[in-house]
């Protein structure tokens, strides 16, 4: 069950401690009960409370409705971290449209023509680096010098408070991947850091260094893979962060780490997770109970309500045509989400017509996009649902129950395979179809008339394996920038370049710029080459 919720008092409580930094972060506290640090860290129970506001910041965008926002001039819709990514990751790409170009930043984003003054840039950018903020303030909270003087010395609950500080450690490096993958660099803060400092500049290869050692320092103290209580991090966690480090590592600093992929992934597939018999399970309101899910982004209409990916994508899958959002257990959001040609036809084949991934929904529309303000073109899909694995309907017909998953098994096996192909030494093209073909049969309802062979697994295969698996969960840019068909006009999608065919785009935009304001707020900082 989902028995790790968010306690949305507890942001407050953190805002305050690192109020001071405001500046920096443009972070304004919106209650007027916020504590002090000691008379926080006093209570019983404090040290959880405060892990869940560190975990909590990835779901929830301030302390108040789903709404509300603290970031100073960024509201909720522009800064929640996973529909942020979201965006950034799938929108920037060659899988969707998003219908409603007036909602700020989503036109230039889908478009690629963004600029360092896109608010949706702005508000990933200070999204997680309030993230790496509220994560360094309680390593701050939680020395053995704190623990000593608020009279803490049960060895207990001193292992409990250790083990937290381990997983804050994670989801610093987490963002810090984030920073890494999207932007090329950040500003450098730890908690050995003053509240007030204005972190150094930390291009690709520093951040690589130190997320790398960061996980691998604390991965022996993180609870083993499926044995901590749900929505909380583990070594799988940990080992995907640095598999999906390491399979990109050519792109973020030039050199091939394959054969480290592998041995993470290995070890992912070591840890006992298991594909979820029914793929569509993965995404319902019940995706918590999946075998398959190694860390999710919480979501539910009441303790973590909020405008995420899972309420963005049950609600905008819903056609306009169609009008079926009760088959999602949500209202819909009318056609606000519809599939660029270009993904659609990676379901073309015959093959794939009985595939549970192919959710396509193509009866009464056409496949291209000539005006994307025109609702009704475009083919729409329905793979994310508020309705459980049983049919039980989610609490709220907006906000929805769902998880989003942010890592799973399935991934762990397409990576491996990847590696395989790439020439690994420690992969064998025999695992790699074995893996394969798992996702195929699993797609197919046991059968193998899907079923490849060693021939058939290139990376032109993979790249479009990786779209019919893996689309509209946060994954799309990072694999094209990395299979060489993000920039350049070697593979062109509607509207990529602004252009309704597609046309070549800039190298620079495999990174986006630092926001404008973040430029102003830290002198560190230097802007992106092409910005």
């Amino acid at each position: 069950m989902k028995n790790f919720k968010f306690n949305l008092l507890t942001l407050v409580g953190l805002l305050l401690l690192f109020s001071s930094c405001t500046d920096d972060l443009n972070v304004t506290p919106d209650d007027d009960d916020v504590l002090t640090a000691e008379e926080f860290y006093s209570q019983p129970g404090a040290y959880k409370q405060a892990l869940a506001g560190v975990y909590g910041n990835l779901s929830l965008t301030g302390t108040g409705d789903a709404g509300s926002s603290f970031l100073e001039g960024v509201d909720a819709g522009t800064s929640q971290y996973g529909r942020c990514l979201w965006y950034m990751q799938d929108l920037t790409a060659d899988q969707i449209i998003w219908s409603y170009e007036n909602d700020p930043g989503t036109r230039e984003l889908q478009r690629n023509i963004w600029s360092a003054d896109n608010p949706i840039v702005l508000g990933m950018f200070s999204r997680t680096m309030v993230e790496v903020a509220i994560a360094n303030e309680f390593l701050r909270q939680s020395t053995p010098e704190k623990l000593s003087s608020r009279g803490i010395t049960n060895s207990s609950e001193i292992a409990n408070i250790n083990q937290y500080r381990s997983e804050a450690r994670v989801l610093r490096a987490l963002a810090y991947y984030n920073l890494m993958d999207l932007f090329g660099k950040a500003p450098f803060v730890t908690e050995d850091n003053p509240v007030n400092f204005q972190g150094p500049e930390y291009n690709r290869q520093q951040l690589f260094t130190f997320i790398e050692s960061e996980i691998n320092t604390v991965l022996p103290s993180l609870k083993a893979p499926m044995a901590n209580e749900y929505g909380r991090l583990d070594q799988a966690v940990a080992n995907m962060i640095l598999a999906k480090m390491y399979l990109n590592a050519e792109v973020f600093i030039g050199q091939n780490k394959y054969v480290e992929c592998v041995t993470k992934c290995n070890e992912i597939i070591a840890g006992g997770y298991s594909l979820n018999a029914n793929y569509l399970n993965n995404f319902k309101k019940d995706n918590h109970t999946s075998s398959e899910i190694i860390f999710t982004l919480q979501s539910d209409a009441v303790t973590t309500q909020n405008y995420g990916p899972t309420t963005v994508l049950c609600n905008g899958q819903v056609g306009s045509i169609e009008a079926n959002g009760s088959a999602f257990g949500v209202g819909g959001w009318g056609g606000a989400i519809r599939l660029r040609k270009q993904f659609s036809q990676v379901f073309s084949d015959p093959i794939f017509a009985n595939d549970t991934r192919n959710t396509i929904i193509s009866a009464g529309r056409d496949i291209e996009i000539t005006s994307i303000a025109d609702k009704d073109q475009g083919y729409v899909f329905g793979k994310y649902s508020n309705i459980s694995s049983t049919g039980v309907v989610g609490s709220n017909s907006t906000f929805v129950d769902t998880d989003f998953p942010l890592f799973r098994l399935a991934d762990v096996y397409l990576m491996y395979a990847e590696c395989a192909v790439r020439g690994a030494s420690n992969a064998t093209m025999a695992n790699a179809v074995l893996y394969v073909n798992m996702l195929r049969e699993r797609a197919n309802n046991g059968a193998t008339t899907a079923n490849i062979i060693a021939s058939d697994l290139t990376l032109g295969f993979l790249i479009d394996e990786r779209s019919r698996e893996l689309y509209m969960e946060s994954h799309r840019r990072q694999d094209l920038i990395r299979f060489g068909k993000y920039t350049g006009g070697s593979y062109n999608w509607a509207w990529k370049g602004n252009g309704s065919n597609g046309i070549a785009i800039s190298n620079n935009l495999k990174v986006f710029p630092i926001p404008t304001a973040s430029l102003a707020s830290n002198p560190n900082l230097s802007q992106n080459i092409g910005y």
